[in-house]
């Protein structure tokens, strides 16, 4: 992500915004100096705003500390606006500033990662091909305005449809009808690999996730899970898989070491050498009955496991009955928050892109596990074991694509 990032600074995006402003827009600044030394309202047309006599550099500036949305509301304001919003190179630049810090991604809103390395043109040229006030943009091999509107988590949530009224009455009245509650199977590395157990914090959070029980219903060899209670509403049962003994990953967990998955067996490779496995009986069994997956992938930097991972969720995906139509949550987990420092810095040095995160961005995680290849509707969402942030999100995502009525949302 880094490379990309440095192939397209701020001094590119401003020289193709001074060029187009330049070749349409080369008189605002005389019109504004006349504007201001006449001494009669003449009752002509709106002159251009002060703002837009700025130099491009401060008003680019002045765009990167906007909102998406405001943005798309400074737009609206005039015609030159209109146009400068519209630079393919600027949402370009805001796509590789912001991605990495994104909390979530989800099989609708995951960015083409591929297209952010195909050329733009002449990056010397931008908008220079577009007619001043011509609707049509120029043709593209990639529409960076929409692609960023589409995956920015704060605008997925602005661009959803509010609820009728009668929509959250119906749903609090089929609360109170009882229901069985959706069954999920949660596995993956970081649920063994991490300094902070997920799974004992998911236990004792009574705060988060109330434990409600265990239940009646046994699976040969794995158990019962755990049933939590969602918003004090709706009940949900883990069944947690885990890949060897408590002794044998508590040694692979100190040492670091990569142990023996007892969960899966490795077939071999197919024609493209990417490798195959097939779930252990019990595993299947599991795989039939549950209504979804929640893996809990490691985003500790440096801890990921390549091609396996993307290989094993594929293997359980496949041994379900019907499994296209079964969510897979994804947990991008680290142990602890980043430290009070690190995130006064970021907040601080916002557009310097040489930081370093303590975690894996959940694009890259979505990218990592070959998660657009899957038929499967699916969510990366970031979380962290010790304070369990991020989990409750993923959790009511998991409950919707289930079916569940979340009643007050």
């Amino acid at each position: 992500m880094a490379g990309k990032i440095q192939q397209l600074n701020q001094s590119v995006v401003i020289r193709s915004l001074r060029r187009f402003r330049e070749r349409y827009f080369s008189n605002i600044g005389k019109v504004v100096k006349d504007y201001l030394t006449r001494d009669v309202d003449t009752g002509e047309e709106p002159l251009p705003g002060f703002l837009d006599s700025l130099p491009v550099d401060l008003q680019f500036r002045i765009m990167t500390l906007l909102s998406p949305a405001d943005i798309c509301c400074l737009g609206a304001t005039s015609r030159y606006w209109r146009a400068m919003v519209r630079d393919p190179l600027l949402w370009r630049y805001f796509l590789l500033r912001d991605m990495p810090y994104w909390p979530s991604i989800d099989h609708v809103s995951m960015p083409q990662l591929e297209l952010l390395d195909a050329p733009l043109i002449n990056e010397d040229e931008s908008l220079d091909d577009r007619e001043e006030g011509d609707d049509k943009v120029m043709e593209l091999k990639f529409d960076y305005m929409s692609e960023y509107l589409k995956s920015c988590p704060s605008c997925r949530q602005q661009w959803l449809p509010s609820r009728p009224s009668y929509e959250v009455v119906t749903s609090f009245l089929q609360s109170l009808v009882p229901s069985s509650e959706p069954r999920y199977a949660m596995f993956g590395p970081g649920m063994e690999q991490l300094d902070v157990s997920l799974v004992t914090r998911l236990m004792h959070a009574p705060d988060v996730l109330p434990v409600s029980g265990t239940p009646h219903r046994q699976i040969n060899g794995i158990g019962s899970g755990i049933s939590y209670i969602f918003n004090n509403q709706h009940k949900l049962n883990i069944l947690t898989l885990y890949s060897t003994n408590r002794a044998e990953r508590e040694i692979a967990r100190v040492q670091q070491q990569s142990i023996s998955n007892k969960l899966f067996s490795f077939e071999g490779s197919d024609d493209s050498g990417y490798p195959v496995y097939s779930p252990a009986p019990q595993v299947q069994q599991v795989c039939q009955v549950v209504d979804g997956f929640i893996y809990v992938a490691n985003a500790e930097p440096g801890r990921g496991e390549g091609d396996s991972e993307g290989a094993q969720i594929r293997a359980v995906l496949s041994s379900a009955e019907g499994s296209a139509s079964r969510p897979l949550l994804v947990l991008s987990c680290v142990s602890r928050e980043e430290p009070e420092e690190v995130r006064i810095t970021s907040l601080q040095n916002f557009t310097s892109r040489n930081r370093a995160r303590c975690r894996t961005p959940c694009v890259d995680v979505a990218n990592r596990l070959s998660l657009p290849q899957l038929a499967n509707p699916w969510m990366v969402q970031d979380t962290v074991a010790e304070s369990l942030s991020g989990l409750l999100d993923g959790i009511s995502w998991l409950l919707r694509c289930s079916g569940v009525k979340l009643y007050g949302s």
